[in-house]
């Protein structure tokens, strides 16, 4: 059984909402995608990047003859390479949509995804959007932020986290969707037991609410409506200017 519920707040400072996100419990997908660009052009990328995931996903598990454009990885399962495949295809569209536009020039998005297959979990991201599992009462990030404060503290043997945290490029990204024809697309993949939750969120929730704090939310509940309202109140309650998105599921077994 699988339950899920996702929700996104343009925050307090910003026109628009430029985080897209998708909760289908039906496909078993959940996605969230931070875009970034003048004119409205962030919104524009994190839309086609959903929209792109979705569909494919959905072609995937209904047309056993398609074509695999990006090869398939033997490492991966069938749905890690269904949703690895969607990742690269929604890079394609944004790069070549702001490519076609001079208005969309520099767009791009940061995109997380989760896919669940029986009882495996996928997961793909480009960019700083998070995953985060929580079961048995503790919580795990199972993605890597792709930003410069992390390469830094990744490529020192004995890194310097206070120094990385008052950097002011700490949160300049080196990996996002759109921003060349080829971007570079994690994935993990995860074998659940039940009773598992699942969250993805845009940094405007991770940037503000420390693990700590997104444990604390996790612990209270068990039903995701009733949690990611909360998160998301969190969120702005600690001074979030951002827009702020979570998608969190829960994974009860088959």
């Amino acid at each position: 059984m699988l339950k899920a519920r996702g929700l996104s707040d343009v925050g307090p400072v910003r026109k628009n909402n430029e985080d897209s996100f998708v909760s289908d419990e039906a496909l078993r997908l959940f996605v969230v995608a931070d875009g970034m660009g003048g004119h409205s052009a962030g919104e524009i990328a994190s839309n086609l990047a959903v929209e792109t995931i979705v569909g494919f996903i959905r072609r995937s598990a209904e047309d056993a003859e398609l074509s695999w454009p990006y090869g398939l990885d033997s490492n991966l399962s069938f749905s890690g390479n269904r949703l690895r495949t969607a990742i690269h295809l929604a890079n394609r569209r944004v790069f070549r949509a702001a490519e076609k536009y001079d208005e969309y020039t520099g767009m791009g998005t940061t995109v997380v995804g989760a896919l669940i297959s029986g009882c495996r979990l996928a997961v793909g991201h480009a960019g700083d959007s998070r995953v985060y599992l929580f079961a048995d009462g503790r919580l795990g990030r199972l993605t890597n932020d792709d930003t410069w404060a992390a390469r830094v503290l990744a490529s020192h043997a004995e890194p310097d986290p206070a120094s990385s945290s008052a950097n002011p490029m700490r949160h300049v990204l080196t990996n996002v969707l759109g921003a060349r024809d080829h971007a570079d697309v994690h994935m993990i993949e995860y074998d659940l037991q039940g009773g598992e939750m699942i969250l993805l969120c845009s940094d405007g929730l991770h940037n503000v609410v420390d693990d700590e704090g997104i444990c604390q939310l996790l612990s209270s509940d068990t039903v995701p409506a009733n949690i990611v309202p909360q998160l998301i109140q969190r969120a702005l309650a600690r001074g979030g200017r951002d827009n702020v998105t979570a998608v969190l599921a829960r994974y009860d077994g088959e």
